[in-house]
């Protein structure tokens, strides 16, 4: 009976993950919609100060929209039953996560060194709306990163096969919306200056 009672959890568990992590997905949608429109509001004011990306941002938009190739052959793969290339594409979905954050970091630098600031006198309002809004992303990809490694660590203990799948599923869906969500921000930033 208990064996039964627990086999029913775990589907309705299992049937429940994707739409929480949905439901969850659009209220951070939400957010960002929040944030960008605030930014699109407060170009009008006078003292706003246009000024281009930095480079290391470019780099990094590179990286996290190769990471989710690399994170998209992990799951191809562990369908396949290739724990070998699996392993091989996580670890490498990690790197380049990891790589993303240090650019994105590189981007602030750069900003600083040609004079803008995310708060203070030599702040300027778009300054400060791309570091906080960036900021916001960055929080967003940490949690991607955790997500990663209890992925990484799931398939080292073997709890992925090719009949079950979910947990590397839903953190490659996590990791692709924020993929799409940095692209819409990169892109957003470029255009709407």
């Amino acid at each position: 009976m208990e064996n039964t009672l627990e086999q029913e959890y775990k589907q309705a568990k299992r049937k429940s993950a994707k739409p929480m992590l949905w439901v969850s997905m659009i209220s951070m949608t939400m957010l960002f919609a929040g944030l960008t429109s605030a930014y699109v509001v407060s170009r009008n004011r006078g003292d706003w100060v246009s000024f281009d990306l930095p480079p290391a941002f470019y780099t990094s938009t590179i990286l996290i929209v190769i990471s989710s190739i690399t994170f998209m052959l992990a799951k191809f793969f562990i369908k396949k039953d290739n724990r070998q290339l699996t392993t091989l594409f996580l670890v490498s979905t990690l790197i380049l996560g990891v790589g993303f954050v240090y650019f994105q970091f590189e981007g602030f630098k750069e900003l600083i060194n040609s004079g803008l600031f995310f708060a203070g006198e030599k702040s300027t309002v778009k300054s400060s709306f791309i570091y906080g809004i960036t900021l916001a992303h960055l929080a967003h990809i940490a949690a991607g990163l955790i997500v990663l490694l209890v992925v990484f660590y799931n398939h080292l203990v073997k709890r992925y096969t090719s009949l079950n799948f979910l947990g590397l599923e839903l953190g490659a869906i996590f990791w692709h919306f924020v993929d799409i969500l940095w692209i819409y921000l990169f892109l957003f930033f470029y255009f709407i200056r």
